[in-house]
């Protein structure tokens, strides 16, 4: 079975509704990346920052899968599908695909202050974080996110991923924000790459473009895929 790794950006999650960050009207108009998403925020105002996050929380528990989430799962029929995503929600998974690995965090899963750094995953019932809430250890929880200035955990295991890949498929991001704008020069010479967005992107490699959004664009590579998209 062919490997088909998908990257996926904000675009992926806008026609569910889920505030893009650098489009007009996006999420960094309102909140100023250096309030809310950098370590020196943290430090400043941890208050803010929770209530930031919380506020995307809710947000999340808004919206659904769009159809695109959806097309992307049952690719898992025809191929072993990877996507690794530059988006902290959860609609992938929500939509049934099962390997995604997330550059960036997870909106549902926070952390502790301490040295362990454990991970604990929140639940609809409790989404909300606040000072005062701690791990178990009795460390302060964080947001489970790299923050602007962090270093990205999981970007050697991205890379080995796209090396990997038979296709690879770029959908709803500018490919812009380092390092996961380099994982394209991982893929494989001769590696067939397919970018899905209904924005005009500048990629310096040769890519099949789909000038759709994420739901028309993954509807259209299925048919590109020869796929039955009945």
């Amino acid at each position: 079975m062919k490997k088909l790794v998908i990257l996926t950006g904000a675009g992926m999650s806008a026609e569910s509704g889920i505030s893009t960050f650098r489009d007009a009207g996006g999420l960094w108009e309102k909140y100023p990346i250096e309030e809310v998403a950098t370590p020196q925020a943290w430090a400043k105002n941890p208050a803010l920052v929770l209530d930031f996050y919380n506020q995307r929380r809710r947000q999340l528990l808004e919206v659904e899968p769009n159809a695109g989430h959806f097309g992307l799962a049952e690719l898992e029929k025809h191929f072993d599908v990877h996507i690794v995503t530059q988006n902290v929600d959860n609609l992938h998974e929500r939509a049934g695909s099962t390997k995604i690995l997330h550059l960036h965090g997870e909106l549902m899963k926070v952390r502790s202050t301490g040295a362990g750094a454990e991970v604990f995953e929140l639940t609809p019932e409790n989404i909300n974080i606040e000072l005062g809430s701690l791990c178990p250890k009795g460390y302060q929880l964080r947001p489970h996110i790299v923050w602007f200035g962090e270093a990205v955990p999981e970007i050697e295991n991205a890379v080995d991923i796209v090396s990997q890949a038979d296709i690879l498929v770029i959908i709803g991001t500018s490919m812009q924000v380092y390092p996961a704008s380099g994982l394209i020069n991982y893929a494989k010479r001769g590696t067939p790459i397919y970018l899905i967005d209904p924005n005009e992107v500048s990629i310096a490699k040769s890519v099949n473009v789909i000038q759709k959004t994420a739901s028309e664009g993954v509807r259209e590579l299925r048919k590109l895929l020869r796929i039955d998209t009945n």
